[in-house]
This record gives C-alpha cells, sequence and structure tokens, in this order.
C-alpha cells in the first residue's frame, strides 16, 4: 500500500510540475518570463525607432535625389537654349518651408523658390587660404593711399588729404535724396492703391476687361512718366555728376523692376480670385509690399525665409567694407586711370594710342570689377538682407569658376538674372507657345543691353554704344562659343581674359569719351553730332589746360 501510494504521490508531484511547466505558474517561471518580455519589449522598442530612422532617412534621400534629378534635367533642357535652367537660379528643387512647414513660393508654375541659405564669399571667408586673398587686397589699399600721401608729399611739401574726386562724383546729393523719397513713395503708393481698386472693381463688376484696360493704362502712364521720364529729367536737367547719375537712375532702374514683378505676381492670383467674387479678399497687404521694395531681391512674393535675429555687428562690417571699397575705387582712378587718360586725351585719336591705351586699362578695369561686384553684390545686398532678416543670401554663384559665358551671365547677378529669366524669357515662351527660345534668348540680351546702355549714356552725359554693341555682338557670340559644355581649365582663362580685354576696352573709349566731351564742347551741336564719337575727332593741342580739366 505504501508503495502504491508513494507511486501515486510520485505520479501526482511529477504531474504537478509538468502542469506548472507547462502554465508557467511557478515564481522562477514568472521571473523568466518577465525577464524576456522586457528584452523583447526594448527589442521592439529598438526596431521601431530603427524603422523610423530608416523611413527618415529614406525621405531625405528620396527628396535629394528628386532635386538633383530635377536640377540635371532642367539645366540640360536650358543649356540646349543657351540660358541657364530655373533650377540653377533657384538653387533647389525642393519647396522652401518657413519654420520647417510652411511652403514658400509662387502659386502658380515652377518659379523661384526661397530658401535660408548663406552667401558664398561668407562660407568661403571661413576658410584661411581664402581670407588671405582678402588681405592681401586691404593691403594692396594701404600701399594706393601710401603712395598717394608720399607723391603729394613730395610734390607740394605737405600730406594732401583732400578728396577732390569724391566731392565732385556725389555732388547736389541732397537733391539726390529727395528724388529718390519722391519716387519710392510713389513706386509704394500707386501700384498698390492701382492693384487694390482694380481687384475691387473686378470682383464686383461685370465689366471687367474695361477696368482692365483702364488699369493699365494708368499703370503704363506711371511707369513712362513717374518712375521713367521724371528721374531722367531730373538727372540732365540738373547735370548731377556721375556717382549721383548712377545712384538715381539705378533705383529708377530698380522700382520700375520691382513694380513690374509685384503686378506680374499678383494680376493673375487676382483674375482667378475674382472669378469667384473674391479678388478684393486676395489683395495682398501693404506691408508685404513696402518689405519687399527694401529686400534685396527682384521676385516679389507674400513671405519670405526670414532669420531669427539680426547681428548688427555684421551689418556695419558690411557698410564699412562698402565704404572702404569706395576708397579703393578712388584711389584706383587717382593712380592708375586720370594720369593716363589725361594724357591719352591730348594725342591724336589712331590705333597705336588705342592699342596702348587698352593695355594699360587691364589692371584697373579688373580692379574695379572686383570692388563693383564686392561692394555691391555682396557688402550692401547682405547688410540689406541682415536688416530685414532675409533668409535667401544667394545674390550670386561662383561665376569666377565658369568655363562659359553662358554660366558667366547666369551667376555674376543671380538677383536681375532671375528677374529677366521669368519676366522676359518664360513670360516671351508663354506668350509665343514655346515656339521660339531662341527669339527669347535674344529678347533677353536686348533688353539687358538697351538698359546698361541707358543708364551709362544718361550718367556720362553722351551716347557711345560701346557696352551695347559688345554686349550684342561679342556677348551672344561667346555665349554660343564658349556654351556650358566646355568644361576644361583652359576655358575658365579663354573666360577670364575675354572678360578682362572687354573690360578695359570699357574703360578705355569710355574714359577717352569723357575727356573729349570736357575738351572739345559743341556750341550748338546737331543731332548727328550727339551721336557721333567725339573722341574721334577732339585734339587737344593744350596740353597744359587737359591737365586743369
Amino acid at each position: 500500500m505504501e508503495g502504491r501510494r508513494g507511486r501515486v504521490t510520485h505520479r501526482g508531484s511529477l504531474k504537478e510540475v509538468n502542469m506548472r511547466d507547462r502554465d508557467g505558474t511557478d515564481r522562477g517561471g514568472d521571473v523568466h518570463k518577465s525577464r524576456n518580455g522586457s528584452v523583447e519589449l526594448d527589442r521592439n522598442m529598438k526596431e521601431k525607432l530603427l524603422l523610423r530612422k530608416k523611413a527618415e532617412l529614406k525621405v531625405d534621400l528620396i527628396q535629394q535625389l528628386d532635386s538633383q534629378l530635377n536640377e540635371f534635367v532642367d539645366s540640360l533642357m536650358d543649356e540646349s537654349h543657351g540660358l541657364g535652367s530655373s533650377s540653377s537660379l533657384s538653387g533647389s528643387s525642393r519647396p522652401p518651408t518657413d519654420k520647417e512647414g510652411t511652403k514658400l513660393g509662387s502659386s502658380h508654375g515652377q518659379n523661384k523658390q526661397f530658401v535660408v541659405r548663406r552667401s558664398l564669399l561668407d562660407e568661403l571667408f571661413e576658410v584661411n587660404h581664402i581670407r588671405t586673398i582678402y588681405h592681401m587686397f586691404i593691403a594692396l589699399l594701404i600701399l594706393f593711399i601710401l603712395s598717394t600721401l608720399v607723391v603729394d608729399f613730395i610734390d607740394e611739401g605737405r600730406l594732401v588729404l583732400h578728396f577732390d574726386l569724391l566731392v565732385f562724383a556725389f555732388g547736389q546729393f541732397p537733391l539726390v535724396v529727395v528724388s529718390w523719397i519722391c519716387m519710392f513713395v510713389s513706386a509704394l503708393v500707386v501700384p498698390f492703391a492701382l492693384l487694390r481698386w482694380w481687384a475691387g472693381v473686378c470682383s464686383s463688376s461685370h465689366h471687367r476687361t474695361s477696368y482692365t484696360l483702364i488699369a493699365v493704362t494708368l499703370l503704363l502712364l506711371y511707369q513712362s512718366v513717374g518712375l521713367g521720364f521724371l528721374p531722367t529729367y531730373i538727372v540732365l536737367r540738373n547735370s548731377l555728376p556721375p556717382a549721383s547719375c548712377f545712384i538715381l537712375i539705378l533705383e529708377q532702374v530698380r522700382l520700375l523692376m520691382k513694380v513690374h514683378s509685384f503686378i506680374r505676381e499678383n494680376v493673375p492670383r487676382l483674375w482667378s480670385s475674382g472669378k469667384a467674387g473674391s479678388a478684393s479678399v486676395a489683395v495682398p497687404h501693404l506691408n508685404s509690399y513696402l518689405y519687399f521694395l527694401f529686400a534685396p531681391t527682384l521676385i516679389y512674393r507674400e513671405r519670405y525665409p526670414r532669420n531669427p535675429c539680426v547681428r548688427w555687428s555684421y551689418v556695419a562690417t558690411k557698410l564699412l567694407q562698402v565704404l572702404g571699397c569706395l576708397f579703393y575705387a578712388y584711389y584706383v582712378f587717382v593712380r592708375l586711370c586720370i594720369p593716363q587718360f589725361r594724357s591719352v586725351s591730348s594725342q591724336l585719336f589712331d590705333l597705336r594710342v588705342m592699342v596702348l591705351c587698352i593695355f594699360n586699362s587691364i589692371l584697373p578695369g579688373a580692379l574695379i570689377l572686383f570692388l563693383a561686384f564686392f561692394a555691391f553684390l555682396h557688402c550692401w545686398l547682405n547688410a540689406f538682407a541682415e536688416m530685414l532678416r532675409f533668409g535667401d543670401r544667394m545674390f550670386y554663384r561662383d561665376w569666377w569658376n565658369s568655363t562659359s559665358f553662358a554660366n558667366y551671365y547666369r551667376t555674376w547677378n543671380v538677383v536681375v538674372h532671375d528677374w529677366l529669366y521669368y519676366y522676359v524669357y518664360r513670360d516671351f515662351l508663354w506668350m509665343t507657345q514655346k515656339r521660339f527660345r531662341a527669339t527669347a534668348m535674344f529678347v533677353v540680351f536686348t533688353v539687358s543691353a538697351v538698359v546698361h546702355e541707358y543708364v551709362l549714356a544718361v550718367c556720362f552725359g553722351f551716347f557711345y554704344p560701346v557696352l551695347f554693341c559688345l554686349f550684342m555682338c561679342f556677348g551672344m557670340m561667346f555665349n554660343f562659343i564658349l556654351h556650358d559644355r566646355r568644361t576644361g581649365p583652359v576655358w575658365n582663362i579663354i573666360v577670364w581674359t575675354a572678360l578682362f580685354l572687354g573690360l578695359a576696352v570699357l574703360l578705355c573709349l569710355y574714359s577717352q569719351e569723357w575727356y573729349a566731351q570736357k575738351y572739345c564742347p559743341l556750341q550748338e551741336p546737331s543731332f548727328l553730332d550727339l551721336l557721333k564719337p567725339r573722341s574721334w575727332t577732339c585734339y587737344i593741342q593744350n596740353s597744359r589746360a587737359a591737365q586743369d580739366v
């Protein structure tokens, strides 16, 4: 009996152990199971994090590949037509965001996209080797100043610290300030009021076409008279000196381009909103238009990507650099330009004099190119961008690496090129249904050449279309010959050589004509006399009189 009871007990204990092992109700089993559960939970969490990171990296990679692919395709399409791609202007096909979420851009088409990015030189100056080149230019400025002081001390017996050239170039500056204020206020009030009135009548009236014709007529009248004729009349009537002329005329051109962009970007949107009767609601705010008039861009948007704060030390540095470039240009003219052109102007116009003048103008022409680029496109625009917290600082690209003139035109001044591309080239293609791409490119060249020649003619006070001929003849020819398929370093050398030579021709011929206009004035010039260059026939026998001009 005891044996059977023991066997039964033993069997019961085995069955109990088996049941406990199967159900996991033992304490040791509970601990083992909880440990396995926590390990499994940690493993699941890690797998989820890895999957999430993998998905994020996958999205980023797809966006980067899509951006690069779009840029490559756009560049291939536009390079065949001799003009840069829209992606080369916008810098990226990825839609810019404000606070990482709000899409900023035009409401129609693939237009200019604004993103937060620094200027290229600001990034390059963080490299010691590039910053050393900047230091070399500063050392050259110091040598210019010392040489001028030493020569004046030897000639005069005392230190001469006057700046007669700067005083002359910026003469009648109060008139320039008053004229600019009137231009700016009119550019702020008139286009905005016209757009607001047009949007109101379009949404509440059935005669949309008639009111549109009235608004277009008033706008064209204002642009031709208020921003076109009156500033030019003020310049010519008061005989403003060159630097004051350039300030007023360049502001005239800038405001005309700003007004066109403001109207061009808003009219299609308001026209479509007017069909639904909500055009007056879609009118942009005056604050956005006022910001746009000061912003360093010619493409209007309701909002732009903004930086979080203003670095006033950065603003002060850029403005001081602009002032330094101004004095740098003064010493370049005083030491390298004026003595040469005074002596050249007292000689007869022949081939030998012309060749010597051009090659002697290469160095000052190159310095003036670098100074104009650094002072305006980098320092001035970055200073205003910083004060306005404007995020997109791509005012230029690496034009110095260009192996083609097509790439140089795209990257030298991105601000102006954007306007020409979107409002001249693309709008012309839209009107012609993309059938005349070569003609569209020709129109872009013509508009740019005419505006440049207009600025020089008004500011210098004479018509001598050297820049227009170089732009329309050699510029277009080099655009086709030195195209984007030229990628070797030798083509970069050719671009620099042609650029330096062209600048020397401009500096030489315009300086000769400037002195000829002063030395050989005409009492009652006819229309043909105004068109004929005076430097071709002017000869000064009295060299002492030439030295006094």
